[in-house]
């Protein structure tokens, strides 16, 4: 593993949330949801595109990571141009995780030859032991296939919350992610770590409190590691966001973001009802893509 800079991902790796949540498709897409699909994420890339031209954010800082089945021409495209890339690997929507394309992962990732490969999965260390035992099992393989060949690995690992842990609670969410969910990424990261699982980007759900961060680096560093994290955004909102960002900016090991839905859903939302035109949308998507990079970089 080695030192990154700064890393800003414009993450559209979403599958599943498109096609149920904004075009409201349940079951197998018809080759025209499949192409609406595709349009979109052609727009969400002209916004990176919009944001790189700018020249407010150094190109080697910014990245895109978007999936093969609806991004493959992106990843291309993107690749051709310069910009890093990540791509992703795990079947969309499952609660656990397995590869998308099963034992060709391999394939696939060569295909590309990304910067990154990026992995999602749901760990919780009070939940289904098994499944974690499997998942860690997964991860490994995962993890030495990239080493041995020069890939970076971004894993996403979402704490969500045991029935028992909200009842706790009693029900409150925020709660949980305020009182709970910290604890339970420290634990989570140092039984991935013993599993041989070794990220080189932690890309983590936000946090309220710096010493949370602090925290977290320190466990991602143990032992002489020099991973890093980024903060996702789980569409959350913008001022949620920034709240997040604002937080872990100053913090040592803390290096950037991946905000995706919280950057393009309401712009694509408005294109999809006419309500803006494509140009409109992809410049939105580029300020918006612009001002998280200003919220994270102010000091």
């Amino acid at each position: 593993m080695s030192e990154d800079n700064k890393l800003f991902v414009l993450p559209f790796d979403h599958r599943g949330s498109f096609l149920e949540e904004m075009l409201g498709v349940s079951g197998d897409p018809s080759k025209e949801e499949i192409g609406r699909v595709k349009l979109y994420k052609q727009i969400i890339y002209s916004g990176f595109k919009v944001a790189m031209l700018s020249g407010l954010m150094p190109k080697n800082e910014a990245a895109i990571l978007v999936d093969e089945e609806f991004g493959d021409s992106i990843l291309i495209d993107a690749k051709k141009n310069g910009y890093k890339i990540c791509v992703c690997v795990e079947k969309s929507g499952e609660q656990e995780f397995d590869f998308e394309y099963g034992d060709e992962f391999r394939n696939h990732i060569n295909k590309y030859r990304p910067e990154y490969v990026k992995v999602l999965i749901r760990y919780n260390p009070e939940g289904d032991q098994e499944m974690n035992k499997r998942q860690i099992e997964k991860l490994k393989m995962l993890c030495d296939f990239c080493y041995e060949e020069g890939y970076k690995i971004m894993l996403e690992p979402l704490v969500l919350p045991t029935e028992r842990q909200l009842d706790m609670l009693n029900g409150d969410r925020d709660a949980y992610d305020q009182e709970m969910r910290p604890r339970l990424m420290e634990l989570m990261i140092e039984e991935l770590q013993a599993g041989g699982v070794e990220p080189d980007i932690w890309k983590i759900e936000g946090l309220e409190e710096g010493e949370d961060y602090k925290m977290l680096v320190e466990q991602i560093r143990s032992q002489g590691r020099s991973s890093n994290i980024i903060i996702l955004g789980r569409h959350a909102s913008s001022s949620q966001v920034e709240r997040w960002l604002i937080a872990g900016r100053d913090i040592d090991g803390v290096i950037g973001f991946a905000i995706g839905r919280t950057i393009f859903w309401e712009p694509l939302e408005k294109y999809k009802n006419n309500e803006i035109t494509s140009e409109e949308a992809i410049q939105k998507i580029a300020e918006n893509y612009e001002h998280f990079y200003k919220v994270f970089q102010a000091k």
